[in-house]
Parts: structure tokens; sequence; C-alpha cells
């Protein structure tokens, strides 16, 4: 016959409330942060090996919740990780910046003769350019990244293509956080971006127009200048 008690200890167990949801979702996200502004801060290089067990040492919490946080940061481009293998930093060589552009050049390109040939809204885009504008008379970099960001996603938006969308966002992801990852290490100020504003105004611009060719090509050309400008920036602060 079962021990009453021990089958009353068994009922309370069971009984027992899960964990809060919330607590979770903020204990995630306060992790992620973390890991993030180690990243940011050059304690973690890109390229770095990013290892559970230490890490849940360091924050004094379980594995899985920094593995949990490692998936944030994957999904926000600062990590990568392929099947059975550790999560590490992002990391792109100059080969791999100048091929990302190629192809930026070309999906852009296609978004911006797609977005003239409908005369897409591109209200979202002028609010962006303000944004970067903004940002740069602030000097704030963090800011900058964001509205560039944003304004090539909503470049590969406008064209109504779910595939280059999908496509442009695998590049542009990563592609930013590696950016946001070095412009922190080298303390770069947003002026710097100053001299590409007038090339972001000249793709708003070259669509507006409503030339499907004159569009495409355009913006290849001005994405091409973008990926020239972003091997000089990586070689010199390499």
């Amino acid at each position: 016959m079962a021990n009453p008690r021990v089958q009353k200890e068994k009922s309370i167990r069971r009984r027992k409330p899960a964990p809060d949801s919330g607590t979770a979702v903020f204990l995630k996200d306060s992790l992620a942060k973390g890991l993030r502004d180690q990243i940011l801060g050059g304690h973690l290089a890109p390229g770095a090996r990013i290892v559970e067990s230490f890490w849940a040492r360091q924050f004094g919490v379980a594995q899985i919740s920094v593995r949990e946080a490692i998936n944030l940061l994957i999904a926000d481009g600062f990590v990568t990780k392929s099947t059975g293998r550790s999560a590490r930093v992002v990391h792109f060589s100059p080969e791999d910046v100048a091929q990302i552009y190629e192809l930026r050049a070309a999906l852009e390109g296609l978004a911006a003769g797609l977005a003239a040939r409908k005369k897409a809204d591109l209200t979202t885009l002028r609010i962006l350019l303000q944004e970067m504008r903004r940002a740069i008379v602030r000097g704030n970099t963090r800011e900058l990244l964001s509205a560039d960001f944003k304004f090539h996603l909503e470049l590969c938006r406008l064209g109504g293509n779910h595939q280059v969308l999908s496509h442009g966002r695998s590049l542009l992801v990563p592609l930013f956080a590696f950016i946001s990852m070095r412009a922190a290490l080298a303390h770069a100020s947003a002026h710097a971006w100053k001299e590409d504003l007038a090339r972001h105004e000249r793709i708003v611009n070259v669509i507006h127009e409503g030339d499907p060719l004159a569009a495409e090509f355009s913006v290849r050309a001005i994405l091409q200048q973008f990926g020239k400008r972003a091997h000089e920036i990586w070689v010199d602060t390499h």
C-alpha cells in the first residue's frame, strides 16, 4: 500500500507552478544584452567561440539560459552557429565583405527597379533618411547604423518580391551586426558616414523618378560604391 505522505508530496510537486514566463524572457534578454556588450566592447572578438558553460558561470545562471540568449544573438546577426559546432561571434574577411556587397548590389538594384515600376510609397525611406541625418548631427553611431539597416531592409521590401526581401535580410542582418562591432571597436563616429548620406538620398530620388532601369542600375552603382568604401574601412581598421 502506498505511503499517504509520499503520495501527498508527489501531488504537491506536480502542482508546483511553472517558472514565470515573464521572468524567463527578462533573463534571456538580459543575458543576450550582456553577451552583446562583451562583443561590442571587444571582449569577445570576431570569430571567437562562445562557451556556454563559461558564460553560465560568469553570469551565475543555468547553461540553458545562456543557450537561449545565444539564440537571440544569432537572430540579431551577432553570432553564427553551424550544426554540431559551437556558437561563434560573426566574422567576415575582406573577401567576404566584397562578395556580400556584390550580391547586395544585385538584390537592392533589382528591388529599386521593381519599386520604381510600381511607384512604391517612399515615405518610410524618407523618414529613415531623416533619422540617419539626425544621428550624424548628434554623432550617434548606433542610431545611425540602426536607421541605415532599416533603410536597406525597407528598400528590399518595397520591390514586393518576397525572395528579394528574404535574401536581403539574410545578408543585411549579420553584415550590420559585424559593422556595428567594428565601429564600436574603432570608436567610429557617425560623422564618418556623412558622405554616404547623399548616396542614400540619390536612392530615394531615382526610385521616385519612376524609371525602373535607371533605378536598378543607379542603385547597383551606389551599392558598389558602398562596398568599395566598406572594404577600405575594413582594411584600415583591421
